[in-house]
């Protein structure tokens, strides 16, 4: 359910978003438990305590979520919250949603049908053109082409659909530009297209960034293309975010002598479609039912009393290895009610026991 902000209320929202250990999955559990950011950041100090945290929680100031929106209207960017009307919709579908997203550009291409055209960072002549004219292609069709502004197979299809639409996202902040090369890109994405970011502006991305960035980049999309991809590549991990999404994934074919082909290859023999120009991206979107948002979680309806986390919290932790597992699998393991499993989660997660991946699966840290 959507709902407007006011200014109180979304720099509560932000303060969340942004303490220590509160990624999308707990911050969703928080919001569906609490239904207010403002109440959730009250109850942060004894959730973490009784998960196990000793040290002091770290919850953003008013001054520095203050100093974020700052940053942000001073670049003529704009911060949308995950439950107001202008959220993308097929971000709001994820489960669960980034909390926040900066936008800094043409905003109304995020509603918009979109295509995303991602590949190696150290690609091929002949990669780099064929994602160039692919992304071309898809633009004239009407898609929005999403890609990551990376060196290569990224830079290539962002520059193929300047003219009819192209959102870049980021790993870092909306004006954290990187690779340095691709400033004036950058700058022409602003003017042309959109820049949309999960982190604050003027933070300099990590490694840990990326995989959320990823799943963005799927989540924005409603089928993936892989041009160029290497065994292990972050391209990969698109894939299989879109594939856990339920988006289209399709790859392009290259030599078996060629190592940048073998990870497409192996989408391929994994049942990936193949992609050998923009009609077959079109095939593959034909029967498009859109995108449904997921239903809105039921704590609230049910929310269970401090003794029932208790009494699971541990049971819960011992079933978690440092091998990811599905919220889904932990909870038939569990036997216990939903709303109880990711109760006892989400303060594991506060106190720094345990972590999600960017697509929901938990391990111990």
């Amino acid at each position: 359910m959507t709902r407007d902000l006011t200014d109180a209320a979304r720099r509560d929202w932000l303060r969340l978003a942004r303490t220590e250990n509160v990624g999308p999955v707990t911050f969703d559990q928080l919001i569906g438990r609490y239904g207010e950011a403002s109440i959730a950041l009250a109850a942060l100090p004894d959730l973490a305590r009784r998960g196990g945290r000793v040290s002091p929680l770290g919850v953003p100031s008013l001054s520095e979520i203050e100093a974020e929106l700052e940053r942000g209207a001073r670049l003529g960017a704009r911060l949308i919250a995950a439950c107001e009307p202008d959220f993308p919709a097929s971000l709001a579908a994820l489960d669960p949603p980034p909390p926040v997203i900066w936008a800094w550009g043409d905003t109304d291409l995020l509603h918009r049908s979109a295509v995303a055209v991602v590949g190696a960072r150290v690609a091929s002549a002949s990669g780099q053109r064929f994602a160039r004219g692919l992304a071309a292609d898809l633009g004239a069709a009407g898609q929005v082409v999403v890609s990551g502004m990376a060196r290569g197979v990224d830079g290539a299809a962002h520059e193929g659909a300047l003219a009819t639409g192209t959102v870049a996202v980021l790993g870092g902040g909306p004006d954290d530009v990187y690779p340095s090369e691709h400033r004036e890109l950058h700058a022409r994405i602003i003017a042309e297209g959109c820049v949309v970011s999960e982190n604050a502006p003027g933070r300099t991305a990590q490694a840990k960034d990326f995989p959320r960035r990823n799943r963005i980049i799927a989540g924005l999309s409603r089928a993936v293309v892989v041009v160029e991809a290497e065994v292990r590549s972050g391209s990969l991990i698109t894939a299989r975010l879109a594939l856990e999404q339920g988006r289209e994934v399709l790859a392009v074919p290259g030599s078996p002598l060629d190592p940048r082909a073998k990870g497409c290859n192996d989408l391929i023999r994994q049942g990936a479609a193949l992609c050998e120009g923009a009609d077959d991206v079109l095939r593959a979107l034909e029967g498009w039912r859109g995108f449904g948002e997921p239903e809105g979680p039921s704590f609230l309806a049910a929310t269970p009393g401090d003794a029932e986390i208790d009494a699971l919290r541990e049971q819960v932790f011992a079933l978690i290895s440092p091998t990811p597992v599905t919220r889904d699998d932990l909870i038939r393991a569990v036997g216990a009610p939903p709303a109880h499993v990711l109760a006892a989660l989400a303060e594991l997660a506060l106190a720094g026991r345990v972590e999600f991946s960017p697509g929901g699966a938990v391990a111990r840290t």
